[in-house]
């Protein structure tokens, strides 16, 4: 018996679910391919950094699955819709009697997943698919009543009791029978997508990177409460792109996490509260699940689709480009423009200041974060936007909107980061970067060539409180 395994965001061979499972199934050997879809990918806004990382990471994978014996093979179709019979017909060229694979949760991926079973049974071919992308698939933990949590607090307790069910990990395969099958050739270019200025020194790929970053972050993570916010430090795992990739599964995140835990979900701080964050994506993995349509431009708090939000392209392109004259907005955009990455903290005060200050769609700043970052996970992205729009699920309370300059006190009081993303505030004193009326004043001495506020700060917060008591 051969077995097909279709990779898709679980680019590593240790810990893979789909993969382990199929090693012991196959009697004849395993064959493993990978679609490029770049309309498709195009469509989902995604970001050129991120398709060079998951090209870096095939070219890692196939090493490795060559070592045992498995082949990679690449095929390129534009969209999700030309894949299964694609994959049918590969399954059948190579004599796969059953194909494995590993879930996936946004709608098209599940309407892909589904067309690809259907095409399978009616040829009498079989399909194994796995949970691996979170810790507790998204279905299983409910209420009382039968449905699924909408706020993260009371989700999170029943996740730490039943998490331990789920920790088991997936053995590296062993090598299989060779075939005479030749890997695929990983393409250096796709179309509709400019990757020459995309940095791979930033993010080196593939899974023995992703595993050097988790012992890193181990020998730090007792300070992780403590540092997670502040965006000069090094004070988080850094491992959102590897998981985003699959280069490394969350359970292997979540059982270093525990092992430092002495073996508790719930013990000291720092591990803790890293397990709170990696709790998260299974929540908002469960709510798109729930609630298809948030994955689908549309609000989980279907009231707020009547709020009046402002059209207004140059204040839109002005918050893209970070030049806002808000220093920690500035900053925090400016990270994402240059690195594919924001720090999270950053992400919500530049989400909150959009949507709040600016009183600008949320589903805009979404798609650009989506296509700016190399971690973008539709899930995570679309939840944190909405939670910062109040327009979601568990989402901050209309009324409470962050300050920029009370954030960049708290979280970058010495203005370490602001000047090394906004060398043009270098020359500001420390305390005028964190104060509304000081900054405005010194500018023209000390910073001729940074912007003017494009908005001010108490009006903005008042237009939108204004527009959401509408909403009653």
């Amino acid at each position: 018996m051969r077995a097909l395994v279709w990779f898709r965001r679980d680019l590593r061979v240790d810990d893979n679910a789909a993969l382990a499972s199929a090693a012991e199934f196959a009697t004849d050997g395993i064959v493993a391919v990978y679609f490029v879809t770049p309309q498709q990918w195009i469509e989902h806004d995604e970001a050129p950094c991120k398709i060079k990382f998951w090209l870096d990471h095939l070219e890692s994978l196939s090493a490795k699955l060559a070592e045992l014996n498995i082949p990679l093979l690449i095929e390129q179709c534009d969209s999700f819709l030309d894949v299964p019979k694609r994959i049918l017909k590969l399954a059948q060229n190579h004599d796969c009697s059953d194909l494995f694979f590993n879930h996936e949760y946004e709608a098209n991926e599940q309407q892909r997943d589904q067309h690809v079973i259907d095409q399978f049974e009616l040829n009498d071919l079989n399909t194994h698919c796995f949970h691996d992308r979170v810790v507790v698939p998204p279905e299983t933990i409910k209420t009382k009543e039968g449905k699924f949590y909408s706020v993260f607090t009371p989700y999170r307790k029943v996740w730490d009791r039943v998490a331990e069910e789920y920790l088991k990990t997936y053995p590296r395969p062993k090598q299989q029978k060779p075939l005479d099958i030749k890997p695929g050739d990983i393409p250096d270019k796709v179309k509709g997508f400019d990757l020459e200025e995309c940095r791979s020194d930033l993010w080196p790929a593939g899974e023995d990177e992703a595993q050097a970053r988790l012992e890193k972050f181990k020998s730090r993570i007792g300070g992780y409460n403590d540092y997670r916010d502040i965006p000069s430090l090094n004070g988080t795992s850094l491992l959102s792109p590897y998981l985003a990739v699959g280069a490394i599964s969350i359970r292997q995140c979540l059982n270093a996490a525990i092992e430092l835990n002495e073996g508790r979900i719930a013990g000291a701080e720092g591990p803790t509260t890293w397990i709170s964050e990696l709790t998260w994506r299974d929540f908002y993995v469960q709510v798109m699940v729930a609630c298809p349509r948030v994955s689908k431009h549309q609000p989980f708090k279907l009231k707020t689709n009547q709020l009046q939000w402002r059209n207004d392209p140059q204040e839109f392109q002005a918050w893209c480009d970070g030049q806002t004259g808000y220093p920690i907005v500035d900053a925090g955009m400016r990270q994402l423009n240059r690195t594919g990455w924001m720090h999270n903290r950053l992400r919500m005060v530049t989400a909150m200041f959009l949507t709040k200050n600016l009183l600008i769609d949320w589903r805009m700043g979404e798609k650009y974060f989506m296509q700016k970052l190399i971690d973008g996970d539709l899930a995570s992205n679309n939840g944190g936007w909405q939670w910062s729009a109040s327009t979601g699920t568990d989402a901050v309370p209309y009324f409470r909107i962050f300050n920029p300059f009370s954030q960049s006190k708290r979280f970058d009081p010495e203005g370490d980061f602001i000047r090394k993303m906004c060398p043009e505030l270098k020359k500001v004193p420390k305390k005028s970067l964190h104060d509304v009326k000081k900054m405005a004043s010194c500018r023209p001495e000390f910073a001729p060539d940074y912007p003017e506020y494009i908005v001010d700060y108490s009006h903005g917060r008042e237009r939108a409180l204004q527009a959401f008591k509408a909403l009653k």
